[in-house]
């Protein structure tokens, strides 16, 4: 920082407990400026933005290929000096100055921040003070944006089920099946996804049941995708011996931190896929896979009642979905329309405690009451 400027720093008001914002949240805050001596001053002002932004390398040598995109949302610009034709530009003496600022976030549809792989969703407060023959002063800090509420899609209230049989052709004989039913499709960060399996080990083989929810991500440049996963469960649970039967009731408990399912970037998706699956040594395991929807936690999603009787009989088995890496398969008709069209965000909703920004400024916050707050029409402060 520049000898002539003591202090320089950017705060914005928290407008509620778990320091979030969403579309058409007013933003207001100050930027607070201390200079020992005057300084001319070319431009100053204050900017909020919204970008995505993917990259990645492949290759190595001359084979090394980088692929990039970029997506803007919003530019929003306030300007406490701006610049002028003037030889002789304002000037801002000895003290301590204030500059308040107030923005409004546009009411439209974008993906919440995120921080990813190869890519993120930031929005980020920015200030920059420009002056002559000097280096340019610039402090910013991050906002964290979540998704609004609008409501409950009924669609992802609807449970699912699967079944999946093997056969036992090496190493073994018989057969053995395993059939998984959710409670639902969708589940707020934080909740509790109920998980009911039944196993029937006809098979000359010793089995071990074990289940994961991963995290994908999926970053898009031009023509060329990257796709990773991150595992936010992963366990096993009991042998099931050969010939007997069983049956499981799984409880996985989500993260209050966990990020939404978003597919409202051209160029960044989240989604979530539950797999539950026969462990079997030296054969390929049979396995079931569901698409899974994590919702903001302010979203209210009613508890799904349980099947009857012991979550006994089964609703009718559905074919096994194909198998990850690669995109998810497309959804059942009728059930969650829109999850899979990118222009399209079936879940708006607000999250509550994610990524509380650190650097936001406290409740309580009041600066130099002896500070002059800046006024537009001075040219000399």
């Amino acid at each position: 920082m520049s000898k002539s400027i003591k202090e320089f720093s950017l705060h914005y008001d928290p407008i509620n407990e778990s320091n979030t914002f969403t579309s058409g949240d007013i933003v207001e805050g100050r930027v607070v400026l201390e200079v020992i001596k005057e300084i001319k001053v070319d431009s100053f002002f204050v900017k909020l933005t919204g970008d995505a932004h993917v990259s990645w390398t492949e290759g190595s040598g001359d084979d090394e290929t980088t692929y990039s995109d970029h997506e803007r949302y919003f530019k929003l610009k306030q300007y406490f000096i701006q610049e002028s034709s003037k030889k002789d530009g304002p000037v801002i003496r000895p003290g301590s100055h204030v500059f308040p600022f107030r923005f409004q976030l546009p009411q439209q549809n974008m993906p919440p921040s995120f921080k990813g792989f190869h890519g993120s969703v930031k929005y980020v407060l920015t200030v920059k003070l420009s002056r002559p023959w000097k280096s340019t002063s610039s402090t910013q800090t991050e906002l964290n944006f979540v998704l609004r509420n609008d409501g409950t899609n009924d669609h992802l209230l609807q449970p699912q089920s699967g079944t999946q049989d093997k056969k036992m052709k090496l190493f073994g004989s018989g057969k053995m099946s395993v059939t998984v039913t959710t409670e639902k499709t969708g589940y707020m960060q934080g909740e509790t996804i109920k998980v009911f399996v039944d196993i029937d080990n006809s098979s000359s083989r010793d089995v071990k049941l074990k289940y994961s929810l991963k995290q994908l991500q999926t970053f898009i440049a031009g023509k060329s995708t990257n796709r990773g996963h991150k595992d936010i469960v992963k366990e096993t649970r009991d042998r099931i011996p050969s010939g007997e039967k069983s049956k499981f009731i799984v409880d996985m408990a989500l993260p209050h931190d966990l990020t939404v399912t978003f597919e409202n970037c051209r160029i960044l998706k989240v989604q979530y896929e539950l797999k539950v699956y026969l462990d079997v040594s030296f054969a390929s395991d049979p396995e079931v896979r569901f698409p899974v929807v994590i919702l903001p936690a302010e979203q209210q999603c009613p508890p799904w009642q349980g099947p009857p009787g012991g979550f006994q009989p089964y609703p009718p088995p559905q074919p096994n979905l194909v198998p990850y890496p690669g995109e998810l398969p497309p959804p059942p008709a009728g059930l969650y329309p829109n999850l899979y069209d990118p222009t399209v965000l079936p879940f708006p909703g607000t999250a509550a405690g994610v990524y509380p920004n650190p650097h936001a400024i406290q409740p309580g916050f009041h600066p130099d009451p002896s500070a002059p707050v800046y006024d537009p029409n001075q040219s000399t402060i």
